[in-house]
């Protein structure tokens, strides 16, 4: 099993030997992700000569049986080697950031077992899934009633006129009817049954291949159909299919993002990406919420009306926070605090005067450069009750970036606490 490419946001991935057992199968694998970009619109990667060049869109891409890991990365001018540890590090942390964004869940030991084998992001998410419909099927795959259309010999439902003439003029004993069966044969059991069939021929990994074709050997005998976004959408999750909610929602990701190959050849593809500029938005959010205690509360993509049908919502709204209110957008660039980017501080005003806070926060990455700056705009004031009397301010933004990994290189889990404690330093700007 040959070990995964792993190559950083906006690195380049070229066609040749560095990165292929040859120039061949890199072209086969460069001529499908050109192909797979350009029925996405082109928002994955963008096309070079020779190569892809990969942009925020972080997470592992299968074609055949090559592996590409595209994993975040803050600081854009450390030296990085082909095989050197600062990948498989950001894989740690790409990982567990997907874990506490909840777009994974995973035991210890399965995050262990991702550095022992060679093992992808994307065995992770397979394995998972063996995991959950095995457990389905050891506490039993739920029925449901279902009509169909028969020929039987015992009266029961409704008589199909047409059909029981055409059919049963000369077998008198029979009749067609459609009547209701209590039956596995369903679309919740379609999908997984699905979901299994995908990992048979996208997984090149042998123990998770002996896993799969244990499961389907349990699996009951249901038809098998094409499962669409429309299966998906029509589910409704109830108290008796609950236990379904984890299997379908990885079996949704896998057979969503699962391009066959139409030629018939072995370069089925998988991809499973995630903008990094909202994973880093979300992966805010948790830490902020795992951070607050009563009576903060945080609101998470706060809409107001803006102009005529628009509507403008920052990432996170912190209400009460030492009885001050405050608004943080994240932006996942690598850029200097001291150097923001004009739209952005443009952006946070309107957010001040939309919200009527006094202090705003632009959150960034830290990628060696200062931590933080403030400063202050100098039109545009808030209505701020002071001592009985309302009093017009100027509001301010605080431009801030903060550590992703810790000093044992994992991922940082005190940012919220972090961000708090950046707000209330500020809480003295006039």
């Amino acid at each position: 099993m040959r070990a995964p490419i792993r190559v950083f946001e906006y690195e380049k991935l070229m066609a040749d030997s560095d990165f292929f057992p040859s120039q061949k199968v890199g072209k086969r694998v460069i001529d499908k992700l050109w192909a797979y970009n350009d029925a996405n619109r082109n928002v994955y990667f963008q096309a070079i000569r020779n190569g892809v060049k990969f942009n925020s869109y972080v997470g592992v891409i299968q074609i055949g049986s090559t592996v590409i890991e595209i994993l975040p990365k803050t600081n854009r001018t450390q030296r990085i080697d082909k095989d050197d540890v600062l990948r498989e590090q950001w894989q740690k942390v790409l990982l567990s950031m997907l874990k506490y964004c909840k777009k994974i869940k995973i035991s210890a030991a399965s995050e262990a077992s991702l550095s022992k084998r060679y093992n992808s992001l994307l065995d992770l998410y397979f394995e998972k899934y063996i995991e959950e419909v095995n457990q389905l099927i050891h506490k039993g795959l739920i029925k449901k009633y279902i009509p169909v259309s028969k020929n039987i010999q015992t009266f029961k439902g409704q008589i199909q006129f047409a059909q029981n003439i055409q059919r049963n003029v000369v077998h008198k004993e029979r009749v067609f009817t459609r009547h209701q069966v209590y039956s596995k044969e369903h679309e919740l059991n379609q999908i997984l049954l699905k979901g299994l069939k995908v990992l048979k021929l996208i997984s090149t990994n042998p123990y998770l291949q002996d896993k799969i074709n244990r499961t389907l050997l349990s699996f009951p005998e249901i038809e098998e159909i094409e499962i669409h976004k429309t299966h998906f959408d029509k589910i409704v999750i109830n108290r008796k299919n609950q236990p379904y909610q984890e299997a379908l929602q990885i079996a949704k990701m896998i057979i969503l993002n699962y391009s066959p190959d139409i030629k018939g050849g072995d370069e089925n593809m998988l991809a499973l990406l995630f903008d990094m500029n909202k994973l880093w938005e979300e992966y805010v959010y948790r830490m902020l919420v795992r951070a607050s205690e009563a009576p903060t509360k945080i609101h998470f993509q706060n809409q107001q009306d803006f102009w005529n049908s628009k509507r403008i919502k920052p990432d996170i709204v912190i209400k009460d926070l030492d009885g001050k209110d405050y608004v943080i957008d994240t932006k996942w660039k690598m850029i200097d605090p001291k150097f923001p980017c004009d739209n952005d501080l443009k952006q946070m005003y309107v957010y001040n005067m939309y919200w009527n806070v006094d202090l705003s926060m632009l959150l960034y990455p830290f990628c060696g450069h200062t931590d933080s700056i403030k400063g202050k705009y100098h039109k545009g004031t808030i209505k701020r009750k002071m001592e009985n009397e309302e009093e017009d301010i100027n509001t301010n933004c605080k431009v801030a970036s903060i550590e992703v990994v810790d000093s044992k290189n994992s991922l940082n889990l005190y940012i919220g606490k972090e961000i708090l404690g950046l707000l209330r330093a500020s809480i003295d700007i006039k």
